[in-house]
């Protein structure tokens, strides 16, 4: 089973996410936490570490994969979570030089990654952001950045067989 949250930033959808896969309270085998942020400087140090906090004591096993999904092979597990898609896009898009890649390949890459980990999972949580709901003038990288998140999680939505939103704290289904 596939579940895609989606929400803004600071809506509470990570904290959603981990208590949905958690719920169950069994404790046969780790949950997996697939973490795609990486740790350019202070400010993304301290997220990474408050989300760390945030899952201590709650049976998660993090695997740091920044990029290529697909070659990732996990041991049983009763649940993953990935989070999130706008990083893991852009680490996909860019390289470390700041050069950007094909989009479309950038795409392919992610959803072949999220394929190969549903099939290593009974259930995976992805966690991403909504996109492209604001009228702000960005340059040419950013709006591509932006279309392929956006892409992406059309796909996923798709593919999934749940999607919720959560606003302010409150989940919302909507498939």
């Amino acid at each position: 089973m596939i579940h895609l949250i989606t929400g803004g930033s600071g809506s509470g959808k990570s904290e959603y996410a981990e208590k949905l896969l958690t719920s169950s309270g069994k404790k046969e085998n780790p949950y997996i936490y697939i973490a795609t942020m990486k740790p350019y400087g202070e400010e993304t140090r301290k997220k990474i570490e408050r989300h760390h906090k945030l899952r201590q004591g709650k049976g998660f096993e993090t695997i740091e994969r920044y990029i290529d999904l697909k070659s990732l092979s996990l041991p049983r597990n009763q649940g993953v979570l990935l989070e999130c898609i706008s990083n893991l896009a852009a680490n996909e898009l860019f390289t470390e030089d700041g050069s950007m890649c094909d989009p479309k390949k950038a795409k392919d890459e992610i959803v072949e990654g999220i394929l190969k980990i549903a099939f290593q999972t009974e259930t995976l949580v992805i966690v991403t952001n909504e996109v492209a709901s604001d009228v702000e003038d960005y340059s040419e990288e950013t709006r591509q950045y932006i279309s392929l998140i956006g892409s992406v999680n059309r796909q996923i939505a798709n593919m999934a067989d749940t999607v919720t939103e959560v606003v302010y704290g409150i989940p919302v289904m909507l498939k």
